[in-house]
This record gives C-alpha cells, structure tokens and sequence, in this order.
C-alpha cells in the first residue's frame, strides 16, 4: 500500500511538473478525481487500481507523447541549425564574392595590368593634360610656321615680281642692245661694201 501512495505522489509530481499543454490538465484533473474518490484507511488513503492503472496509462502515454514531441523538437532544431549553417557559410560565401566584384570594380584592366580606378583615372587624365599641351605647342607652332610661309610666300611673290620685272627689263634691254649691235653691223657692212 505504502508503494501505491509513494507510486501515486511521484505520478503526482512528475505530472505537476510537466503539467502545462491541455492534455496535461486532464491527467491532474484524474489525479484530482482519484483522490477525491479514494477511501481513507487508517490513515491512508485508498485508491481503486482500476483508476490507478487508468490513470498510469494515461500518464505513460502523456509522457511518451512528450518524449515524442521533444524528439521531434530536438530533429527540428537539428534541421534548423543545419539550415543556419549552410545559410551561413552562404552569407559567408556570398560576402567573399561581393569582395571580389567590389574589388573587381574598383579595378581595370589596362595592357594585362590591374590597376585601380583612381590610378587609372589619374594615369588618363595626365595623358589627355599631356595630349592637349602637346596639341596647344602643336597649334602654336603652327600658327608660328604659317606666319612664317605666310611671310615667305609675301617675298617670294615680291621676289618673282621684281624677278619679272628685272628679266623684262633684262630682255628689253638685251633687243635694243642686239638692236645696237645689228644696227652697227649694218653699218659696218654698207661701209664695207
């Protein structure tokens, strides 16, 4: 008798303590029932096996219940741990390749060189300086030269002018002079005859 009541207070508390879904409050409602129901003996209390043994199956089947709810709990949060990790090494793996097109951005490509933007845009922008220096020395230079054949081309056309005149003067003078020198012939030769 002493086993029944030391069975039933364990059965009371161990329900007590897992006692807290619905399902749970009919088991301490039946030990409550039971105890209501049982007889006092000499001090002790009474208790119908048939309500007893109700009550041990209800309990076990509660607790393998319980047992199959913590084991599906724990097979969940293995599953998701599981999910954590892999979605963690995916952040980590996507973390490493958004620092690689990062990289990749701030890098060109030049000649097989990899060079970054602001290298690459200093190194451009001193080349198109040096291009439009090189391009302003070019202009002045040109401007310089043409002034010069401009001038060039002023003198020669003095030149072949004065040329013109001097070869037509030359010429003019050459006739008369071979006029002179025929007119002299002439001359010589009617005196001779």
């Amino acid at each position: 008798m002493k086993n029944i009541l030391f069975a039933f207070f364990i059965l009371l508390t161990v329900t007590a303590a897992v006692a807290q879904t619905p399902g749970e409050a009919t088991i301490a409602e039946k030990f409550q029932e039971l105890i209501t129901n049982s007889n006092n003996f000499k001090g002790y209390k009474v208790v119908d096996t048939d309500q007893l043994t109700t009550l041990q199956e209800l309990t076990s089947n509660r607790i393998i219940e319980l047992k199959e709810e913590i084991a599906t709990s724990k097979e969940t949060l293995k599953a998701r741990d599981a999910k954590i990790a892999t979605l963690e090494a995916e952040l980590e793996n996507l973390k490493e390749q958004l620092a690689t097109l990062s990289a990749e951005k701030d890098e060109i490509a030049v000649l097989g060189m990899s060079l970054s933007k602001a290298t690459y845009n200093t190194a451009m922008w001193s080349l198109v300086g040096i291009l439009v220096l090189a391009l302003a020395l070019f202009v002045v230079r040109f401007k310089r030269s043409h002034i010069h054949t401009a001038e060039a081309r002023k003198n020669l056309a003095e030149l072949e002018k004065e040329f013109d005149a001097y070869r037509a003067k030359s010429l003019e003078k050459e006739q008369r002079l071979g006029r002179l020198l025929q007119d002299e012939k002439n001359k010589q030769l009617k005196v001779a005859k």
